[in-house]
C-alpha cells in the first residue's frame, strides 16, 4: 500500500468518525414537524456510518497498516467539521448533504489510488453508492 492511499483511507476514517458524532448531534437535537422522520433517519445513518468506518479501518489492518484511532487524530485529519450549533431540521439536512458529498468525493479519489487493489476499491465503491443514495434522498427532502 502506498503512503497516499493509506493517508486517504485514514482521512476517511477521520471524516466518518466526525460525521458519526455530527449525525448523533442531529439525532438528539432535531425538532419540529419532521422530528419523527429525521430522528429515525439519522439513527439509521449513524449506524450505517459506523459499519462503513469499521470496514475501512479493518481493511487497513488487513493490508498491514494502522488506522487512526484517537479523537485527536480524527479532528486533526478530518475535512468534515463537528456540529457547532443546534440548527433547524432543514439546516441539519443541508449540512449533512454537504458532508456526504465531500466524503463521496474523497471516496472516489481514494478508489482511484487503490489501483489494482480490487478489494479496497470495491469496498469504497459500495460505500460511495450508499452515500449517493442518501444524498439523493436528503435532496428530495429539501425539494432539490
Amino acid at each position: 500500500m502506498n503512503a497516499e492511499l493509506k493517508q486517504n483511507m485514514n482521512k476517511l476514517v477521520a471524516d466518518l468518525n466526525v460525521l458519526y458524532m455530527k449525525i448523533h448531534h442531529f439525532h438528539w437535537f432535531v425538532k419540529g414537524p419532521n422530528f419523527f422522520t429525521l430522528h429515525a433517519k439519522f439513527e439509521e445513518l449513524y449506524n450505517e456510518v459506523t459499519e462503513h468506518n469499521d470496514s475501512i479501518a479493518e481493511r487497513l489492518l488487513q493490508l498491514n497498516e494502522k488506522p487512526i484511532s484517537t479523537l485527536k487524530e480524527c479532528l486533526d485529519l478530518a475535512t468534515v467539521k463537528e456540529a457547532s450549533k443546534v440548527g433547524t431540521d432543514v439546516e441539519m439536512v443541508e449540512e449533512l448533504v454537504n458532508d456526504l458529498e465531500t466524503i463521496d468525493k474523497e471516496l472516489t479519489a481514494t478508489m482511484e489510488l487503490a489501483g489494482d487493489d480490487e478489494g479496497t476499491a470495491d469496498l469504497l465503491l459500495g460505500i460511495s453508492e450508499s452515500f449517493q443514495k442518501h444524498i439523493w434522498m436528503f435532496k428530495a427532502f429539501l425539494g432539490k
